[in-house]
């Protein structure tokens, strides 16, 4: 079960740069074995870049929410299990030919990439945490 973060600290990994909070989601997403997402009646949020449409993903719940906001107010983070994303989300995607929009801040900036390159980052993650 994940740990709850303090406003502190929430407020700490803000300011994180796009790399920084992406280091930062991969770690947690590993460690606390769940990716958040927000859902509506119509299933999950999506962002549209001008090249792709993208899944936002987060590392807490928290995070999550803080997005709940404004357009988005009757959205509700929900818990994606890290063994479903493995077995189901990421090939869902990828036959979707949906990206990723990893820990998106509230201005819109977060690291966009194919499901499969996240993936991989979470085993590589995995493999370094079991040492």
């Amino acid at each position: 079960m994940a740990k709850t973060l303090t406003q502190e600290r929430i407020a700490e990994i803000l300011k994180f740069d796009v790399d920084q909070r992406y280091k930062y989601m991969v770690k947690e997403v590993v460690e606390n074995r769940e990716i958040w997402i927000l859902t509506d009646e119509h299933g999950c949020v999506m962002l549209n870049t001008e090249d792709e449409d993208c899944v936002p993903v987060w590392p807490n719940e928290e995070f999550a929410q803080e997005w709940a906001t404004g357009e988005w107010e009757h959205c509700k983070p929900e818990p994606i299990g890290l063994n479903k994303w493995h077995s189901r989300w990421t090939n869902g995607l990828l036959d979707d030919e949906l990206s990723i929009v990893a820990f998106p801040n509230t201005d819109l900036e977060g690291v966009v990439l194919f499901p499969d390159e996240f993936d991989f980052d979470l085993i590589n993650q995995a493999k370094k945490q079991k040492r």
